[in-house]
């Protein structure tokens, strides 16, 4: 296992919704501190490293984000079955039966299950239809609230989705549960780890905002502090390839390259500076994929309307089976987003950054 998938097992692995992103947290400033002449955190737990520029003083933030998918246990019935509301947007079709991680406010991990019922006592009608979010529960193996309470379990707990980081049959295919966005935070660590040694002419502010799934708050907040002159967001992009989606909407597909975000729904890619970004993926061979995406949004939604404006570009990976207990990744994908999200940093400096604003 290489350098970058075990960074990307640790970040996955890891337990953080939005709200409760301290242990992500942690795990970053731990990677970043070694990488970075300095730390930068915000309020809201945002955290960042930066490299300074040898020569130049503008800034370029790039920003994936700690918080994952999941939920927060709402009610503890009187059998101890736990209900919860979502944090972060889920189809509810890929949530039953699927095993979930409940965090205590001590730290204590209980294993939980999203219950569901088998089919042979489903009628006709029932088989056609989903089950509405507000009807789930999760079984944490208890009788009763009493019981339930005694494990530490109490209305406001994280709950995330469970699943084991592997290699799939092609190793360069990877599955975890964060990749959304996790991702972001290697290569933030990536990029900084593979400009360390190097001088720069932009200060390079790298790490990762927090409760992004709820409405791209934490980018916010940060881009207020750290007043970059461009900004990357880093997510993930959807995949098309599969079956049911192949050629629907777009042909995005995993191993294909970065994907440069043209638009979306909380963002327009600033124009001069996706042209920069293209320039120099041809000029260092490095294949990208363009896409939109309608029903979506990224960090980029909110800072590009930071400070007096932030000209932003979003760059991610695509993954399949986004939103749910596994997502895939391709290797090729990661380590060419490193690469073409570095090259980006060394090719700019004070006159660049000004004739892409124009």
């Amino acid at each position: 296992m290489n350098d970058s998938v075990k960074l990307l097992k640790s970040l996955t692995d890891i337990d953080g919704i939005a709200g409760h992103e301290m242990s992500v947290k942690a795990l970053m400033h731990d990677y970043l501190t070694p990488v970075s002449d300095e730390i930068i955190e915000d309020n809201l737990g945002g955290i960042f490293g930066k490299k300074s520029a040898t020569n130049g003083n503008k800034t370029l933030m790039v920003a994936g984000h700690l918080d994952e998918v999941g939920f927060i246990v709402t009610k503890i019935d009187n059998d101890g079955f736990l209900r919860f509301t979502p944090i972060g947007g889920w189809w509810n079709q890929v949530m039953l039966s699927q095993k979930v991680t409940i965090t205590t406010d001590e730290g204590k991990k209980i294993r939980g299950i999203i219950g569901s019922k088998p089919p042979h006592v489903l009628s006709p009608e029932e088989r056609k239809k989903t089950i509405d979010m507000k009807e789930m529960f999760i079984d944490i193996g208890v009788k009763s609230k009493k019981e339930a309470e005694q494990f530490g379990i109490e209305m406001g707990n994280m709950v995330t989705p469970y699943s084991e980081f592997e290699t799939l049959a092609n190793q360069k295919y990877l599955t975890a549960k964060a990749f959304d966005n996790r991702y972001g935070c290697a290569l933030a660590v990536d990029v900084l780890q593979r400009l360390k040694n190097e001088s720069i002419d932009i200060n390079l502010v790298a790490g990762a905002n927090v409760q992004e799934e709820v409405g791209l708050r934490g980018a916010k907040v940060a881009a207020n502090k750290i007043k970059p002159d461009l900004a990357i967001a880093v997510d993930v992009a959807i995949a098309y390839d599969t079956p049911g989606m192949s050629g629907q909407v777009s042909d995005t597909a995993i191993g294909n390259g970065p994907v440069v975000i043209i638009m979306d729904a909380s963002n327009i890619g600033h124009v001069g500076f996706t042209k920069h970004i293209k320039d120099i993926a041809k000029k260092h061979n490095i294949t990208i994929q363009l896409d939109t995406t309608a029903g979506g949004g990224t960090d980029a939604g909110s800072i590009h309307v930071a400070n007096e404006g932030t000209p932003t570009v979003s760059i991610g990976v695509a993954l399949r089976y986004m939103h749910s207990n596994v997502s895939v990744l391709h290797t090729d994908d990661y380590q060419n987003s490193v690469a073409l999200v570095t090259e980006i940093v060394k090719s700019l400096n004070n006159e660049v950054v000004d004739q892409i604003i124009w």
